[in-house]
């Protein structure tokens, strides 16, 4: 348990909380584009770049449970410190390490940092969101959504426009550098209690929590990795047409999250979370029945239902106690990283044996789940 110093709820608060989302969800846009880089400057092949790609998710994987006791002990301001301090370093050296040795150790501390931002962020983020006594979680959120936008779009703009990678990463880590120099006397200080554990196994509603949010990431992962592809293979889209799908989930969920906090004021968590469900179950529905162009509608109602879901099951878990909110914030973001590594693989598996239209009823099943355990998901423990 962590105890606020002074009232965690000012505009500074909330600032320093939206940076570090948007820090979080820049930094990792930032080093998308430039994969393909990396990818020829080291002369592997798919499987080698595969390899090298698995170790941001162990790192992000192995990191957030210490980041959430850390928080815990020490407070979510030095985590988030410590996170966005190593991502403005790492990004760089992703652009130039020579081997594939190098790019190994550099990527899994690039994932361990992104780990430690994120649970420092959502640790953060419900400490000011209990202080002001209102929804804020979404509007949060938000900023990840938007800092991956500018990431991905300014970070491939300046590779478009002739900038070596390695320039361009450092602008980037610049960019990043300002946003903890702004952030960093804005977040609280906090004061931790000594005996806060380092790990408790997950339980519970925090179980319950994690399930549910390994259900949604994984679902958000599909939209990425085969949202497209369900478009070319099965509604015979143009290949340069087919990321119009993602573009438009990734609009209804940035919109869905800045509009988020005040529906949920006027509704209440749980019927939130139902409604949310409810229509990213439809919305998979669309994409498979639908007809082209129609089932584009579909990926709307998917972006527009999924887009607050995650941040509700954040505060919920940042407000159960039957386990501490540092920890079990770090669990949760352990099963829904695991929902995105885990993801692409699945859907692949059940698409080619049985077509992605199988695959994608599949997530649709899924995420009724979701909806059917709003009322527990949102008790409060």
């Amino acid at each position: 348990m962590t105890i606020s110093i002074p009232s965690g709820d000012t505009p500074g608060t909330r600032l320093a909380t939206r940076l570090a989302f948007f820090i979080a969800g820049f930094g990792t846009a930032c080093w998308a584009p430039l994969v393909p880089y990396v990818k020829t400057r080291l002369g592997v092949d798919e499987a080698g770049l595969g390899l090298l790609l698995l170790c941001l998710g162990v790192g992000s994987v192995l990191t957030m449970p210490a980041a959430g006791a850390l928080s815990g002990r020490i407070g979510a301001r030095a985590v988030v410190l410590a996170g966005s301090l190593g991502l403005a370093v790492t990004l760089p050296l992703l652009a130039v390490a020579p081997t594939s040795a190098a790019i190994a150790i550099v990527l899994f501390t690039f994932g361990a940092s992104i780990g430690a931002v994120d649970v420092g962020a959502n640790v953060h983020a419900v400490e000011v969101q209990e202080a002001a006594g209102i929804p804020l979680m979404s509007n949060f959120h938000g900023l990840y959504s938007v800092g991956g936008l500018i990431g991905a779009a300014g970070m491939t703009g300046a590779l478009s426009a002739g900038l070596a990678p390695s320039v361009a990463a450092l602008a980037a880590a610049f960019i990043l550098a300002l946003a903890i120099v702004v952030a960093s006397p804005r977040l609280l200080r906090t004061r931790a209690e000594d005996h806060t554990p380092l790990f408790v196994r997950p339980r519970g509603i925090v179980l319950l929590i994690g399930l549910l949010a390994f259900v949604m990431f994984l679902t958000e992962g599909a939209m990425l990795d085969w949202g497209a592809v369900f478009l070319t293979e099965n509604k015979d889209f143009p290949a340069s047409q087919a990321g119009i799908g993602y573009a438009l989930f990734a609009g209804a969920m940035t919109i869905g999250r800045f509009t988020g906090d005040r529906f949920t004021r006027l509704v209440g968590a749980r019927n939130m979370l139902l409604i949310g469900a409810a229509l990213a179950t439809i919305g998979l529905l669309k994409i498979i029945l639908l007809p082209a162009p129609l089932s584009l509608i579909g990926f709307l109602f998917v972006g527009l239902g999924a887009a607050n879901i995650v941040p509700l099951l954040f505060t919920q878990a940042g407000r159960q106690k039957v386990m501490p909110a540092g920890l079990a914030i770090a669990a949760m973001s352990m099963f829904g990283y695991a929902g995105v590594l885990l993801g692409p693989a699945l859907v692949g598996f059940i698409g080619k044996a049985f077509g992605l239209s199988v695959a994608f009823g599949m997530l649709a099943a899924m995420v009724t789940v979701v909806a059917a355990c709003s009322r527990r998901a949102t008790q409060p423990v």
